[in-house]
């Protein structure tokens, strides 16, 4: 049974679409009369059976070796997953079998985070010349954002009191309608001020200012029998930037005598905004800097020994490899140098210092690391070369990673860096005060923490940094500005192979980062770099 304001089926955020425009150049001439007639096909990878699956493709222009394709190709776009695609450009014919011209794997993510991505297509042939996809999101960025209050409900409860919610709803262009919202139960008041909503314009009435709306009140019930208190019809274009009152009618009710309504609702606001997405601001320019802090304490067990969490099994990476690649395999596609800084903590190094924040290739003017798999190479030859002591502090790697964040929140004018720290560790921390105060000093930069539990320990008290279920102070008492951390034990996502343990991984800690890095530059006011301010 659901409770007061957890009805099933709640709002979640819909998949977002981007549009891929394709073109080449320099295609090799398979013709021998005339030139090549291309075409292009694109292809996605499964994920789980890793079969090529074909998308779409586009229509063939004649004659021609620098096509460029008006057909647009719509996909799926998921930040926390890694999505393969192949493109394949044929020389079509009508009657034999085509001609293979060249092709491309790529990833969904480089394409997006380079927004016009060009690569040299591969086949038979030394040159088989060049292909370009430009990305664009497909939306309405516009949210409409409402504030209402109701007075006078009708009384509903035995009490002589209601416990009234509000729902919105979305007329179909076939005439029926949808759910587009539902607001929160506030228990026996006939006169309840409901919490602001935010609905994207395109849930509200397909971005129609003249579509109808209908908002309907209701009296909650437990065992989900809700009493009808009465509804009304209006439209964006009649309530926006108003202050609106509209009788509430209960249909039934509406025939007998000396009935007016059963309470009045109002709109204390609505407002209509841009509300910018997370590709806007990667199309903007923006780029996630991605660093890494691995565990070196003692507790991790000898390296050399087939028990320890850091051996090096020849046929199968180790957890700390398993998450690393996972979640670099995502990330690294949103960073144009692809240099990574690369950290350990809890170790004593050759000098005999205890450290927390040494650079994993023992380089701390240059910490960079070529490539997730030159984070791997680092942390493989760092580990014969260190003891592994203790103990489990990660707030040095923390505060390092925020100096940076607060530099650029100085300097950038529009959004240019944000930063992705992933801490993969053993064990429960033992600064936790110093984390904490850490974390919600860095929640008010352009930063998000992800950590991962590696091994089999109990990890109840990590749970406090994860803002989920509750709101993360520092020992004094202040509270992170917003939720920047994810904590996951990677035991949770183990599979048969490691493959799919990694995969599991990447899209549970990641899902949440578009929303952080949203949420921090509106916090801000700070547009994507590609926008002009009204």
């Amino acid at each position: 049974m659901a409770a007061p304001n957890q009805f099933p089926g709640g709002n979640t955020l819909p998949v977002t679409k981007v549009e891929l425009a394709i073109s080449c150049k320099g295609l090799v001439n398979k013709d021998s009369f005339s030139k090549s007639d291309p075409m292009c096909y694109l292809y996605q990878q499964n994920t789980k059976s890793k079969q090529w699956i074909e998308v779409a493709h586009t229509e063939t222009i004649n004659n021609c070796l620098d096509p460029v394709f008006t057909t647009k190709i719509e996909i799926d776009y998921l930040f926390d997953e890694v999505q393969n695609l192949k493109f394949v450009v044929s020389d079509y014919d009508d009657h034999t079998s085509d001609d293979f011209l060249g092709c491309l794997e790529c990833t969904l993510g480089q394409i997006v985070a380079s927004k016009k991505y060009t690569n040299k297509l591969k086949g038979s042939k030394k040159d088989c010349g060049s292909i370009t996809i430009v990305a664009d999101e497909i939306k309405d960025i516009r949210v409409a954002i409402f504030a209402m209050k109701a007075r006078n409900l009708d009384k509903k409860d035995f009490m002589g009191k209601s416990d009234p919610f509000l729902e919105l709803w979305k007329k179909n262009t076939d005439g029926s309608w949808s759910l587009a919202h539902r607001t929160e139960v506030i228990k026996k008041n006939l006169n309840p001020v409901w919490k602001p909503f935010t609905i994207p314009l395109r849930t509200v009435c397909d971005s129609d200012m003249d579509r109808e709306m209908k908002f309907v009140c209701h009296d909650w019930d437990s065992d989900g029998s809700h009493d009808l208190i009465g509804e009304f019809f209006t439209k964006m274009s009649e309530i926006k930037n108003s202050q609106k009152e509209f009788p509430c009618i209960n249909p039934k009710k509406k025939s007998k005598k000396n009935y007016q309504n059963s309470g009045i609702i109002s709109f204390m606001s609505c407002k209509i905004e841009k509300r910018f997405s997370f590709l806007d601001y990667i199309f903007g320019g923006l780029q996630l800097n991605f660093t890494v802090g691995i565990d070196f304490t003692g507790s991790n067990g000898d390296p050399r020994k087939p028990d320890s969490l850091h051996f090096m099994n020849p046929n199968s990476p180790n957890e700390y490899q398993q998450a690393l690649l996972a979640v670099g395999a995502v990330v690294q596609d949103y960073d144009s140098d692809k240099l990574f800084p690369a950290f350990g903590f809890g170790a004593k190094l050759p000098s005999q210092e205890i450290s927390h924040e040494f650079a994993l290739n023992f380089n701390p003017q240059n910490p960079y690391c070529a490539g997730i798999y030159g984070i791997e190479e680092a942390y493989k030859r760092a580990l014969p070369q260190v003891l592994l002591w203790g103990p489990t502090n990660i707030s040095p790697i923390i505060n390092h990673v925020a100096r940076f964040a607060a530099q650029a929140q100085t300097n950038e004018a529009t959004p240019k860096s944000y930063f992705i720290l992933l801490i993969l560790t053993d064990g429960v921390i033992t600064d936790m005060d110093q984390t904490r105060a850490a974390i919600v000093a860095a929640s008010h930069l352009p930063m998000s923490i992800i950590i991962v539990g590696v091994g089999e320990a109990d990890f109840g008290a990590m749970e406090i940094l994860d803002g989920d279920d509750g709101v993360l102070r520092s020992p004094t008492g202040q509270p992170v500005a917003r939720d920047i951390v994810q904590f996951v034990p990677f035991r949770k996502f183990k599979k048969v192979g490691h493959e799919a343990s990694g995969y599991a991984l990447a899209k549970a800690v990641l899902a949440e980062v578009p929303t952080q890095v949203t949420g921090y530059y509106r916090s801000r006011n700070m547009l994507p770099g590609n926008f002009a301010p009204e």
